[in-house]
């Protein structure tokens, strides 16, 4: 736990990173593993991750990032998108996926099933697309935290426009929404913002023992 520790204060938000520098495919591989086991509501993982790479791509995305050059420098980027909306298919694919993992017969996960459609079908589409866009804030947590783990860089970006990101990426004909981007890199040594220290409420303001 104090190596743990010791790599999230080593982690901050880079601002610049070094584009000679490239994240090993292992690496990579390690990163969205751990992201891809992050938990989420019910375990519904009603989310994608897009991992671009494309040089000439992320140029194109850029403009829509204000122009942040971690976009284009950083090794990938990757976008953690919401589904829009969702009907029953979400938890009927996910149990399908429990019976055929665990063995269990579909009519077994039926209450369950039910239980679930029952707490998310009444919800509003705007609601859903809330919802939705939460748990990959989950994800997000995880990734930042696997990655401080690898000694990876990374900067979490909401400054950045959904509605050109998900044209650009042909996101809306999937049903899917740009909800938060994750530059992954590595820092470069001119960017100053890595020798701040770095700044937390105290814990007795951020904790209360109840």
């Amino acid at each position: 736990m104090n190596s743990y520790i010791k790599n999230l204060n080593w982690r901050y938000a880079t601002k610049k990173f070094d584009a000679s520098k490239k994240v090993s495919q292992k690496d990579l591989d390690n990163l969205l593993e751990a992201t891809s086991l992050s938990a989420s509501s019910y375990g519904l993982q009603p989310y994608e991750i897009l991992v671009i790479e494309d040089a000439a791509l992320r140029k194109k995305l850029q403009p829509a990032a204000w122009g942040q050059s971690q976009i284009t420098e950083a090794s990938h980027l990757i976008v953690l998108a919401n589904q829009s909306t969702f009907g029953e298919e979400l938890v009927d694919d996910y149990l399908d996926n429990v019976s055929e993992t665990r063995g269990i017969p579909s009519n077994d996960l039926q209450a369950y099933s039910d239980f679930m459609k029952s707490k998310l079908m009444p919800l509003s589409e705007s609601a859903k697309a809330t919802w939705t866009a939460r748990q990959t804030y989950i994800a997000l947590g995880n990734l930042l935290s696997a990655a401080a783990d690898l000694k990876i860089d990374t900067c979490p970006m909401e400054g950045f426009d959904n509605a050109q990101f998900n044209e650009i990426l042909g996101l809306k004909g999937k049903g899917l929404n740009a909800a938060v981007l994750i530059a992954v890199g590595y820092r470069s040594e001119e960017d100053k913002t890595q020798h701040y220290k770095k700044v937390r409420k105290a814990k007795e303001n951020l904790i209360t023992h109840i």
